[in-house]
């Protein structure tokens, strides 16, 4: 990992900003333009992976075709020492993971205007056929103004664009709490993958809680299979039955029975007297469902050596899917 005052390329680091599954994120100073930008740099076990060029190529195209404040925006990619690097633009702001952990639940005007400016955002990426596949707290940024700007479109699907294989994989890539059904599947997805992971936030930001939760990634998968969805006005105060509708559209299974598009959620946030909100009956379960292991106390060996060869399907599926 490159270190403070270290100069890599015509880049001068600053500081360490995050480790994500296959790269490093520094602060760093352009010698050239006199800026300070982003620089990403695969780390040490993705290093001589042709692959991790492709991805920061595709990653920098993207964000140079999307113009949108709430989307971070890609400068240039490059080659030093062997090593691909991107580099985008610096947003000076504060991780909504660590504005999530400290203010929610939020108030129901200040999640629905924030979780609108994440949709319309990713609304405009959806009009240019860019789905982002990777969609999560982590991956936003909340400048002082309150601007929600989306990074890291590393794993974004666009319009005929072939699946690429990342050497040294591991699923450390990323978290499965806001991944859809179809994605833990190995599905690539469509924009109703995004609208899956827009519901998870915005029912996080309404309870200060995901909807499904377990002790390690492969029970958070299963609970997004098979788990029951918990109704959002019955976990967390002040939330109306409208709102907790909203979220379990957007939440549902089957990706026939989501939101198709983004426009779609937002006239439901803009005109919540209109929501049918039938669907808390007839698409959620309890409020709190119970682990599905702990429903099948007398399992026999048989059947639990079965449960096993599941989960590690799952896993190797989830290693598929975040290519």
């Amino acid at each position: 990992m490159l270190q403070i005052s270290d100069q890599f390329d015509h880049f001068q680091i600053r500081s360490h900003l995050a480790k994500g599954g296959m790269s490093n994120v520094y602060r760093a100073y352009d010698l050239l333009s006199g800026k300070e930008v982003v620089l990403k740099v695969p780390d040490k076990n993705s290093i001589g992976d042709p692959a991790q060029y492709e991805r920061f190529q595709r990653e920098l195209e993207v964000m140079r075709s999307v113009d949108h404040p709430a989307i971070q925006k890609g400068l240039s990619s490059g080659f030093f020492n062997n090593t691909p690097y991107l580099v985008t633009e610096l947003i000076e702001g504060e991780s909504m993971r660590e504005i999530v952990a400290k203010n929610s639940p939020f108030p129901r005007e200040e999640a629905v205007s924030l979780i609108k400016r994440i949709a319309d955002g990713v609304m405009h990426c959806h009009n240019l056929d860019i789905i982002h596949r990777d969609l999560k707290p982590e991956n936003i940024l909340i400048t002082p103004d309150g601007q929600p700007v989306i990074l890291d479109f590393g794993l974004t699907l666009t319009k005929g664009a072939h699946r690429v294989t990342y050497a040294n994989f591991s699923s450390a890539a990323g978290t499965p709490d806001y991944m859809a059904p179809e994605q833990i599947e190995g599905s690539r997805g469509d924009q109703r993958t995004d609208i899956y992971a827009i519901g998870i936030m915005f029912f996080e930001m309404l309870s200060g809680k995901i909807p499904f939760e377990g002790d390690n990634n492969l029970a958070v998968m299963a609970q997004h299979l098979h788990g029951a969805l918990p109704r959002l006005d019955k976990v967390a105060q002040g939330v109306s039955p409208q709102m907790a509708a909203i979220a379990a559209k957007c939440l549902q299974r089957e990706p026939k029975d989501r939101y198709n598009n983004l426009q779609e959620f937002i006239h439901d946030l803009d005109n919540p007297d209109l929501v049918d909100i039938s669907i808390l009956e007839r698409a959620t379960g309890p409020a709190t469902a119970s682990p599905w292991w702990k429903k099948q106390p007398f399992l026999s060996i048989a059947t639990a050596f079965a449960i096993l060869l599941v989960i590690i399907t799952l896993a190797l599926i989830l290693q598929n899917s975040r290519h």
